[in-house]
């Protein structure tokens, strides 16, 4: 049996309904953890035997969206936004991943899109899924970027998710997602974390 804990990582003091301005954080996990949906289950989400048997931590996120697997060679990227009065989370969605795009973009990363309802993909394979949750006047969003995982790891406690997008058609994890590395993309992190800044200062700083 899976011991599921509340999401209680460093972006989690984002979510905080008594906050009254735009923030964002962006980190790099210390260790591998497993992180739920709002609707998702251990049992059905991953393969639970070796789950156990690595001892990994798993936590179960208020956002919706499947299961994921943060690491030492993914970006996690979280912003808090502040409204009156909240928006359709696809107008969330496509002003957060559109500033994503266009950081990737000016450290020369091409052929990037957005698919589905919130993953941004080199061509057709995924680099990043992200997922929002909505309380009162806040949106929370965080996404995980693949910088450098092997794949092998996700699909190694990662069952196929029950909900997909189109664009997957069916594609095992091995064939769907890709990492910058694996595109030919070396980057540095705090270039990185640069541009993240500058586009989300130009677009939510208070």
């Amino acid at each position: 049996m899976i011991d599921v804990h509340p999401y209680n990582l460093p972006d989690s003091a984002l979510i905080n309904a008594e906050a009254e301005d735009n923030d964002w954080v962006f980190w790099q996990p210390d260790k591998v953890y497993l992180v739920l949906g709002q609707s998702n289950k251990a049992d059905i989400s991953l393969y639970t035997e070796r789950v156990l048997t690595d001892q990994i931590p798993v936590l179960k996120r208020p956002s919706g969206g499947e299961s994921v697997i943060l690491t030492p060679k993914t970006l996690v990227i979280s912003v808090r936004l502040i409204a009156e009065k909240l928006e359709n989370p696809q107008v969330s969605f496509r002003k957060i991943n559109n500033a994503i795009i266009k950081a990737l973009t000016g450290l020369g990363i091409a052929n990037l899109g957005y698919r589905g309802i919130s993953d941004i993909c080199i061509g057709e394979k995924k680099i990043l899924g992200s997922s929002i949750y909505r309380k009162k006047n806040l949106v929370f969003y965080h996404a995980v970027l693949n910088i450098s995982e092997d794949i092998e790891l996700i699909g190694k406690y990662l069952r196929h998710p029950s909900r997909e997008p189109a664009y997957r058609m069916g594609r095992d994890h091995k064939e769907f997602v890709t990492h910058l590395l694996e595109q030919g993309y070396t980057i540095d992190i705090n270039d990185l974390i640069e541009q993240l800044n500058q586009q989300f200062s130009e677009i939510f700083g208070n």
